[in-house]
């Protein structure tokens, strides 16, 4: 019997350097046309392969989109500065630094808008972009735990929820910072909502 492995491939080999010359020309477009301005031809001729090429990896726009955006924070990468707190600071203004780009802004801000009446767009958004950067919070934690900062969790389900928390605190402040009150994330403010998150409102009121 031939192995799975052994079996010949059908079908042309993806091309990375294809793909993500898709996603940048994705992302231009989005800057350039907004969500209702783009198609995917549009995007083919940006990124000089031919319409069909992108039919091959992706059913649709949406998709298509998602996948733009999700590439942008797959840029993410969590510091080891020596401390938790300083770990935390750095990923944050990470992220702001990404927000702050016009193609991260036009493409969260286009799926978010667009997701609002279409479920599977907001199912896409979950796995591609918000559980693949729940990575930083796992990854944060088990640092802090080697380095004594905090204690093991020994409850699977209270561990991940532990995660999902931070992650939407984390995520959710500094998306609300940038993108809807237009106001800097720069590094007094990063140390004091890292402040906040790690020790409370009562750590925030004493060091004004």
């Amino acid at each position: 019997m031939q192995s799975r492995s052994s079996a010949p491939r059908t079908g042309r080999p993806r091309s990375v350097e294809a793909d993500e010359a898709i996603l940048a020309a994705t992302r231009a477009a989005l800057v350039d046309l907004g969500w209702s301005g783009l198609t995917l031809g549009d995007v083919a001729t940006r990124a000089g392969v031919a319409k069909t090429t992108l039919y091959r990896r992706w059913a649709g726009k949406n998709e298509l989109v998602v996948d733009a955006v999700a590439a942008l924070f797959d840029e993410l990468e969590l510091p080891d500065r020596g401390t938790l707190a300083a770990d935390i600071e750095g990923v944050v203004l990470q992220f702001a630094a990404i927000l702050a780009r016009p193609e991260a802004r036009s493409g969260l801000l286009a799926v978010l808008a667009e997701s609002t009446r279409d479920d599977a767009l907001r199912e896409r958004i979950r796995t591609s972009v918000v559980d693949r950067q729940k990575r930083l919070v796992l990854e944060g934690r088990a640092r802090a735990q080697a380095r004594g900062e905090l204690p093991p969790e020994s409850d699977p389900s209270t561990a991940d929820r532990t995660v999902n928390l931070i992650f939407d605190m984390v995520a959710g402040a500094v998306v609300h910072r940038t993108l809807v009150s237009a106001e800097p994330v720069d590094e007094p403010w990063a140390r004091s909502f890292t402040r906040v998150l790690l020790l409370g409102l009562p750590a925030a009121a004493s060091h004004p």
